[in-house]
């Protein structure tokens, strides 16, 4: 559906964590008037209709993740599987319930436990800055296969964490941020994938305390990371007594209790 130039530049003013679901709700709205242009009439009147109806969206969790799955280059790892793992913990943990039992008024979507899962470091979904962000990683291991020194591997990390020496190459462990572009782009194979998961955010937050969340050390995989996101939800209804978030309630030096 086609929007004008106003409407646009409205959406862009909505908050990124429902404009989607905003967008979504103008053209549906608009689509059942018949319309085939969205106004920033539109806009408005589909703004105002859905903050009177915040509470009904509420489901207690928000899950989002990046478009790698629609054919990203830079996937670092899968997350198709581990996105439905989660999706029903996070229905069986029911949540919503629970903050019914504890938030005093209505429910807004601040009140809802958030997770994001992106598959490779550029992190499109944000998920340094939700309860719990989720990021893809391919930890590269350097072979015998001797190295034909074509330079690919230093070409394309932007981290600058890949050295070539001769006959071999080397990755600092501390720069790398398991991407995995340079095992991709490494025609000798002198590079290789040592270990495939996520790596794990814990505590990320904005509003008038922003903070970026905290990484746990070490790289998960597909059946760890929902028991860690369990010990997270097990610790909001152990501490959230009024119904606060995650993130509110984290502390960097609890972080053991969660690996």
């Amino acid at each position: 559906m086609k929007w004008t130039a106003e409407a646009e530049r409205a959406i862009k003013k909505v908050p990124f964590f429902v404009r989607k679901r905003v967008r979504t709700r103008v053209e549906k709205e608009a689509g059942e008037k018949g319309k085939t242009v969205i106004s920033l009439a539109d806009v408005k009147e589909t703004q105002q209709n859905y903050l009177r109806g915040m509470e009904s969206e509420i489901k207690g969790y928000r899950l989002e993740r990046c478009f790698g799955a629609s054919g990203c280059p830079n996937r670092a790892c899968e997350s198709g599987e581990l996105y439905a793992k989660l999706e029903n913990l996070l229905e069986q943990e029911k949540l919503l319930d629970f903050l019914k039992s504890r938030v005093q008024g209505p429910l807004k979507f601040h009140h809802e436990f958030s997770l994001s899962i992106s598959d490779c470091p550029n992190a499109c979904s944000r998920p340094q800055i939700k309860d719990v962000g989720i990021i893809g990683a391919t930890v590269p291991l350097v072979t015998e296969n001797e190295c034909s020194q074509c330079g690919n591997c230093v070409n394309i990390c932007r981290e600058k964490a890949v050295h070539l020496f001769e006959n071999t190459v080397k990755v600092d462990n501390v720069l790398c941020i398991s991407c995995g572009q340079c095992v991709r782009n490494c025609p000798s194979e002198t590079l290789t994938v040592f270990q495939k998961g996520f790596r794990v955010l814990l505590g990320g937050r904005l509003g008038r305390h922003p903070r970026l969340a905290y990484e746990l050390p070490g790289i998960y995989s597909e059946e760890e990371v929902p028991a860690i996101v369990k010990k997270c939800i097990s610790y909001v209804k152990e501490k959230g007594t009024e119904g606060q978030r995650f993130a509110a309630l984290f502390q960097k030096a609890d972080y053991k209790r969660f690996i």
